[in-house]
């Protein structure tokens, strides 16, 4: 499922349910981190992370363990970017060549409305809220504010590897076209710069399958700048 929104040369595998002896699969670096955890929650970490190593062997890269930063975020083997998500009833990682990807995003939620008009209002902007009646008239059967919940989610997932820094909820504002299934993340706050070209906005894709919300964002590395080889070359 998820694989449909991503651009070739990008690996992805996904689970709609944990391994009976998940546990056991996890590295004793990774045992660590999960130690103390509950094992629902344990069967899940070790899913998604065998769904991550499984991806990474689809480009070559041997099994290891894959850790976490001090707040949270996967430490991907040097050379890949990736992405992990999970939510009742589904797990899934993506990854890709760092010299062709900038970054990642990938996010799984329910179909199902938010918990309350309080966390809608706080994961939405004005504009988004004022775009949800007709989001809604035109395609009833999706969940448009969890929809943007889960866009933002992959937003921030791009955002924290290209900048080491917390986006708040209210710092983009997402832009859903209901009939090609995309959707338009306009930062609200300055972007990160890749390879010197500022990062403005991103792009993505969504879909809605088996009570399931799923979106993504690939962001390519930029194109070499028009003059730009000639002027290495020159100064070479």
């Amino acid at each position: 499922m998820i694989e449909e929104l991503l651009v070739p040369g990008t690996a992805a595998v996904e689970s709609f349910g944990d391994d009976p002896g998940a546990p056991a699969d996890l590295h004793p670096e990774e045992e660590l981190i999960v130690a103390g955890a509950e094992d629902g929650r344990r069967r899940e970490f070790a899913t998604v992370r065998r769904c991550a190593r499984e991806a990474l062997g689809k480009l070559g890269v041997a099994p290891g363990p894959i850790l976490r930063d001090p707040k949270g975020a996967p430490r991907w083997p040097a050379g890949f970017v990736g992405a992990m998500t999970h939510c009742q009833g589904y797990r899934a990682a993506v990854v890709a060549p760092a010299g062709r990807v900038a970054a990642l995003g990938i996010d799984a939620e329910p179909n199902l409305p938010l918990r309350s008009r309080g966390v809608a209002e706080l994961v939405t902007v004005e504009g988004e809220r004022a775009r949800l009646p007709e989001l809604a008239a035109r395609r009833p059967e999706v969940q448009w504010e969890r929809l943007l919940f889960s866009a933002k989610e992959s937003v921030y997932k791009v955002w924290y590897p290209l900048t080491g820094r917390w986006l708040d909820f209210q710092d983009a504002e997402i832009t859903v076209d209901p009939a090609w299934s995309t959707f338009h993340a306009r930062l609200l706050v300055p972007g990160p710069e890749i390879d010197g070209v500022r990062l403005d906005s991103l792009d993505g894709g969504w879909l809605v399958r088996d009570g399931l919300i799923v979106t993504a964002i690939t962001v390519p590395r930029p194109a070499p700048r028009a003059g730009a080889d000639t002027a290495k070359a020159a100064s070479t």
